[in-house]
Formats: structure tokens, sequence, C-alpha cells
């Protein structure tokens, strides 16, 4: 049992060992989330507002706030976080390097924050949004979520890689026709970032092909 355990040990070590950008952000999230925990509901809200990658502070202070709305996760549940670091995050950064992964999720997190915020801006501009919306709140790391959850596709071997961008264009492109909201176009924007980050994931490695994992973990 004792060997056993320490097998099962040893391999999550080298797991989160073979993707530390994934781990730290992760352990960064941890520590924010409980300081979060902390705060009174009032005081969350304007704390999280200042570090809001909203049209307001984009205006002022575009900088600090796209790294500062990266460490926070609004509505304090980060345990869904660590599931999804793990299932997309770590692979994707274990295959491209940390490098390239960290490149992919600067691209979707910036552009797609960048793209949504001006596409809310247009809407207030033309009275298809409140002016109060340039204070909306904005924070967590869904866009770079989702650019490293299509990024992955470039990494899945055909014919399982076109099933599997079937799946992101459906998880992420329904909410965008069916809700239309700044964030829905962020998320697909992302995705589309993803996808168009094949040169990152071009000859980085060869794509894996699922039968022969399976073989690998059964035998």
């Amino acid at each position: 049992m004792r060997i056993r355990l320490r097998r099962v040990v040893h391999r999550v070590w080298m797991y989160v060992r073979g993707a530390p950008g994934t781990y730290i952000w992760l352990g960064i999230l941890f520590v924010t989330t409980v300081a979060l925990h902390h705060m009174s509901p009032e005081f969350e809200e304007e704390f999280l507002r200042q570090r809001s990658t909203n049209i307001h502070e984009l205006s002022s202070n575009p900088v600090r706030v796209l790294v500062a709305s990266a460490m926070w996760i609004d509505g304090g549940r980060w345990l869904p976080y660590a599931v999804l670091y793990s299932v997309f995050h770590a692979p994707a950064e274990r295959r491209l390097g940390t490098a390239r992964w960290l490149a992919v999720c600067a691209a979707a997190h910036v552009l797609a924050t960048l793209i949504s915020e001006g596409a809310l801006l247009w809407g207030i501009r033309h009275g298809m949004a409140p002016a109060s919306a340039v204070n909306t709140l904005d924070i967590g790391v869904s866009y770079a979520l989702a650019g490293v959850v299509a990024v992955l596709v470039h990494l899945i071997p055909a014919p399982w890689r076109y099933g599997y961008a079937f799946v992101v264009l459906l998880v992420y492109g329904v909410p965008l026709v069916t809700g239309r909201t700044f964030t829905d176009l962020g998320h697909f924007t992302s995705v589309l970032i993803g996808f168009g980050c094949y040169p990152l994931a071009r000859g980085r490695v060869k794509p894996r092909n699922p039968k022969e994992t399976a073989a690998a973990v059964n035998g």
C-alpha cells in the first residue's frame, strides 16, 4: 500500500513539475481566492472593480488591470479551476513548453479583452448598452483558458481533432448566439485566437494518438 501510494504521489509530482507555470498560477489563484473570502461583500466589489478590465480601468491603467485581472476569480470558487487547469492548461504547457503556452494565454487574455471591451464601447456609443457599462466588473482567467482549450486542437491527431474542434466551437459558440454578451464574444474570440496559434504548436511535438495513450495507461 505504501509503495503504491508513493508511486501515485510521485506521478502527481512529476505531472505538476512538468507544468510549473500552470501550477504557480493556480497557487496564486488559491491565495487570492482565500483573500476574497475574508473581505466584506461591499469591499470585495470595489476591490475587484479596481482590478477589472472594464472600459474605465483600461482607459487609465491598461497594463496594470490586464495583469491584475488574471490573478483573481470572480465568484470565489477555486476547485473547479484546479480541475480545468489540470485538464487543459497543464497538458498544453507540458507539450508546448512554458514560453509558448504563456504566449497563447497572454494573446487570448489580452486580445479577447480588448476586442470584447471595444465591442461594448461601440454598443454604449450607439445606445445598445447603458453608459454605466464602462464600469462593468470583468475579471478572471476564462479568456486565457478558452484560448488554451482551443490551441490543444493542434496537438490532437486526425480524425479526433475535428471532433474536438467541433465540440469547442459548440461550447463557446452557442452562448454567443443565444446570449450575445460582451463576455460571450470574448470567449469565442479567445477560441479563434487559440485556433490561430498553430505556428506556436507546429513542429513542437508529435500529436498524441489517444489509442496509444490509453494502451500505455492500461499496459
